[in-house]
């Protein structure tokens, strides 16, 4: 099996449609046709179902699928540790990052990495949960960032960092005249909330303060990312949930962050990594994770008095 089996197998699934995949690769259809069938015929497994109409993946096509990406991500991170050497770099810490953690801290924190180990080189990886998991489990990253703890065998979670759960209220909302939401009151309108598949952990955190009360929140749009959330409150479509952080640091015209009412809720950030003695470079590297704090222009600050002006509902 070589690199160019794997190549044309992957052109060929996300397109699943051979002459789209052959023009993308930049070869005849004929030769990929070839080339998939000596793929098929080594694995023993027929990888696509192809009709006149269309192609499909077959059951072991789709776990294939899941293995290739893996395969190119090993590669290239054994090219980059090859060029980060030839660089002067000593080492390598690969960080995966999940749901959107605090802006404000992740510029800290590696600002702080390469002042205290230069020699260090830092690769960044925003992937999905699940691809966030799977690449600690099989050893694609040392250490990640998300808001879940539910990460499987293998996986260690520590909650490290907390962010209040804030509302973002579009201005001149008739919930200003409230200054601190009651949940009730909040589920009265629609709600712009973090797409699961793009920010899960976070959108199983958001779910569990909803389910708090008995009214079925309205969800308006599912969005993926909290730039375009505060985009859409500031538009005054919809309320917007996320941490008090991300709200600040958007800075969009026109969105009022409130607290909800009661206990604040509190949105956890967790670090994962393999189960296991850690290297000496992760360990300094959790340590200065435990010793990041929130910038005080983003820490959550008192809920302001009430505009008079801001009190009329769109």
């Amino acid at each position: 099996m070589e690199l160019r089996h794997l190549r044309c197998f992957l052109a060929v699934a996300e397109e699943l449609h051979f002459a789209r995949a052959a023009e993308k690769l930049h070869i005849e259809q004929s030769p990929l046709s070839r080339t998939i069938k000596e793929l098929e015929e080594e694995l023993g497994e027929q990888l696509f179902v192809r009709t006149s109409r269309s192609t499909r993946l077959t059951r072991a096509g789709k776990l294939f699928q899941e293995h290739v990406p893996r395969v190119f991500a090993a590669l290239q991170q054994a090219r980059d540790s090859v060029k980060a050497a030839a660089s002067g770099f000593h080492g390598q810490l690969r960080i995966a990052l999940s749901d959107g953690i605090t802006p404000s801290r992740l510029s800290s924190l590696l600002a702080l990495c390469r002042q205290e180990e230069p020699e260090v080189d830092v690769r960044l990886f925003q992937v999905p949960l699940s691809q966030h998991i799977k690449g600690l489990q099989d050893d694609l990253y040392d250490v990640g960032f998300a808001q879940s703890d539910e990460v499987g065998e293998g996986v260690a979670a520590e909650a490290v960092w907390l962010d209040q759960l804030i509302v973002a209220v579009p201005a001149r909302h008739h919930l200003l005249k409230f200054k601190t939401i009651p949940l009730d009151d909040l589920l009265q309108f629609p709600l712009v909330l973090c797409d699961p598949q793009a920010c899960e952990g976070h959108a199983r955190q958001v779910e569990r303060v909803l389910r708090r009360s008995d009214r079925e929140p309205l969800i308006a749009e599912r969005v993926a990312s909290f730039e375009l959330m505060m985009v859409v409150v500031s538009a005054g479509f919809a309320l917007g949930l996320a941490g008090a952080s991300h709200i600040r640091m958007c800075r969009e015209p026109g969105v009022v962050p409130r607290p909800l009412a009661g206990r604040s809720p509190m949105l956890t950030t967790y670090l994962l990594r393999r189960e296991g003695p850690a290297s000496e470079v992760l360990t300094r590297f959790i340590d200065r994770v435990q010793a990041i704090e929130l910038p005080e222009d983003v820490r959550p600050a008192s809920p302001p008095e009430p505009d008079p002006q801001e009190e009329i509902e769109l």
